[in-house]
C-alpha cells in the first residue's frame, strides 16, 4: 500500500468497488432488472464504503492487511445473492472477477512505486484506465463467449473441479496480495509475475475445456438431428413404398372385380351384385389404415411407428387431438414426437431382452390447449434407468434423440422433464404455440 489521508483511501475503494461491480455486471446475467440492481448494489457499497473507511481510520496497519479480502467476501455473497447464474458459476465468475481486481491493484502499485515515486494519483489514474480496458475489452470482444460460456457450464459443470479450480485461483490471487512483503526486489517483482501468469493461465484453460465441451455438445446435437433427418427420410421411403404397393395391389384387385362385376351384369343377376358390393365396401374398410389425427405429417409419422411397435409385440395407446395445421413447423413437431416414440421403443425392446415375454406398452399423447401444446409420453423401462443432469444417460434411450428434443423444445420455450417412475418412462413437454 502506498499509504495517504483516509479521503485518498476513499478514492480508492470507490474505484476498486466501482470496477469490481462493472466487471461482475458484463458477465453475469442479474436477477432483477438494470436499474433496480444498480440502486441495491450502490446502497450496498456506501456501507461497504463506510465500514472501510472507518476501519482505515482506527487501525490503519490491519485494515491494509485485511481489507480487500473482507469487502471482496462481502460483495461475493451479496452478489451470488444478486445474479441469477447458479451458485457454482457465479462462484467462478466472481473468481475471475477477483482476478482482474488483483490485476489492476497490484499493478496500479507497481505502476506508482517502479515509476512515479510512489505517487497516490499515478496508482489511481492506473486502476482507472486498466478497469476502462478491462471493461472495453470484455464488452467488445469476449462478452458473447461468456455467456455462451456459461452455458456450458451450467451444463456440463463438474462440481469438484470446479471447487478446485477456484480455490486454486483464490489461493493464486491472495499470495498476490500478500501485504506483509515490502521489499520491492527483483525477485519479488518476478513472483508476483509468475503467479499473475499461472493463475491466468489456470482461468485460460478452464474456459477453453469447458468451451470445447460445450461446442462438442452443440455438435453432438447438429449430428443427431441429421441422424434424425435421415431416420425420418427412412421413414417416409417406407410409407412411399407401401403406397406404391398397396396401389400395385388394388389395380390387380380391380382387374378381377370388374370381371366378376361384368359377369354378373351379364347374367342379370343384381341382387347377387348389390351383395357382392356391399361384402367389397366392408372388405375395403377394413384395409383403410386408422386415422390417427387431422394432421398428415404427425398422422402418417405415428402411423409408421405404431406399426414398428406392434411387430415388436409392444401395447399401444394414442391420445392424439392435433388440428390440420399448427402454428409450429412440422419439422418441429416430427422432431420431438419421432425422436420420443424411437426411445420408447428402444426402451421397451431392452426390457423385453431383460425379461423374456414380458408385456411392454407406450402410451403417447398430444394435446393442444389454446396456446400451449402438450406432450407426454410414458413406456416401459429397465428399473436401473438413470436421469443425470435432468435428462436420461444415453445408454438407456439408445443415445438417440434426447439432445435434439430438448433443442427443439428450446426454440419455443418448452418446459420439460424425464423421469424414471419405477420402470416406467415418462417424458413431458409443453410447449408455446407463437
Amino acid at each position: 500500500m502506498l499509504g495517504g489521508s483516509v479521503y485518498i483511501a476513499l478514492i480508492r475503494f470507490v474505484i476498486s468497488i466501482a470496477g469490481v461491480m462493472i466487471l461482475f455486471f458484463l458477465m453475469s446475467e442479474l436477477k432483477f432488472g438494470r436499474k433496480k440492481s444498480i440502486i441495491l448494489y450502490s446502497c450496498f457499497n456506501i456501507i461497504l464504503l463506510i465500514f472501510a473507511c472507518t476501519w482505515y481510520m482506527i487501525d490503519w496497519e490491519s485494515c491494509v492487511k485485511m481489507v480487500a479480502f473482507v469487502i471482496y467476501l462481502s460483495f461475493a455473497v451479496f452478489s451470488i445473492f444478486m445474479s441469477r447464474d447458479k451458485v457454482f458459476l457465479s462462484v467462478y465468475k466472481l473468481a475471475l472477477v477477483f482476478y482482474l481486481l488483483a490485476v489492476f491493484l497490484i499493478t496500479g502499485i507497481e505502476v506508482a512505486i517502479l515509476f512515479f515515486d510512489r505517487n497516490v494519483w499515478a496508482d489511481i489514474v492506473t486502476r482507472i484506465v486498466l478497469i476502462i480496458l478491462m471493461s472495453v475489452f470484455i464488452e467488445k470482444k469476449i462478452k458473447k463467449v461468456i455467456f455462451g460460456f456459461a452455458n456450458y457450464v451450467e451444463t456440463e459443470l463438474d462440481r469438484f473441479s470446479i471447487v478446485v479450480m477456484v480455490i486454486s485461483i483464490l489461493f493464486g490471487i491472495g499470495f498476490i496480495l500478500n501485504p506483509n512483503s515490502h521489499d520491492q526486489t527483483p525477485y519479488r517483482l518476478y513472483q508476483v509475475i509468475m503467479n499473475f501468469f499461472l493463475t491466468g493461465a489456470l482461468q485460460i484453460l478452464v474456459f477453453r475445456l469447458y468451451l470445447h465441451i460445450g461446442k462438442e455438445k452443440e455438435y453432438q446435437k447438429e449430428y443427431q438431428l441429421m441422424e434424425m433427418n435421415h431416420r425420418l427420410l427412412e421413414r417416409n421411403m417406407e410409407l412411399l413404398e407401401e403406397s406404391a404397393e398397396s396401389g400395385r395391389r388394388i389395380r390387380h384387385d380391380a382387374r378381377h372385380h370388374n370381371v366378376v362385376i361384368a359377369e354378373y351384369v351379364r347374367r342379370g343377376q343384381n341382387e347377387e351384385l348389390l351383395q357382392y358390393l356391399k361384402e367389397y365396401e366392408k372388405g375395403m374398410a377394413v384395409d383403410v389404415p386408422e386415422a390417427i389425427c387431422a394432421n398428415t405429417a404427425v398422422n402418417n409419422l405415428l402411423s409408421a411407428y405404431t406399426r414398428n411397435a406392434k411387430k415388436e409385440q409392444i401395447k399401444v395407446t394414442l391420445d392424439v387431438e392435433l388440428g390440420k395445421v399448427l402454428p409450429i413447423p412440422n419439422i418441429d413437431l416430427v422432431t420431438i414426437l419421432a425422436n420420443a416414440y424411437e426411445n420408447a421403443i428402444y426402451g421397451c425392446m431392452e426390457v423385453k431382452k431383460q425379461s423374456k415375454g414380458m408385456e411392454c406398452f407406450i402410451h403417447l399423447m398430444l394435446k393442444r390447449k389454446k396456446n400451449k401444446l402438450v406432450i407426454c409420453c410414458s413406456n416401459t423401462c429397465r428399473i436401473e434407468t438413470e436421469i443425470k443432469n435432468g435428462l436420461p444417460k444415453p445408454e438407456f434411450t439408445g443415445g438417440v434423440g434426447v439432445l435434439s428434443i430438448v433443442k427443439t423444445a428450446e426454440k419455443f420455450d418448452g418446459e420439460y422433464d424425464f423421469k424414471n417412475d419405477n420402470g416406467v418412462f415418462v417424458f413431458r413437454l409443453i410447449m408455446n404455440i407463437p
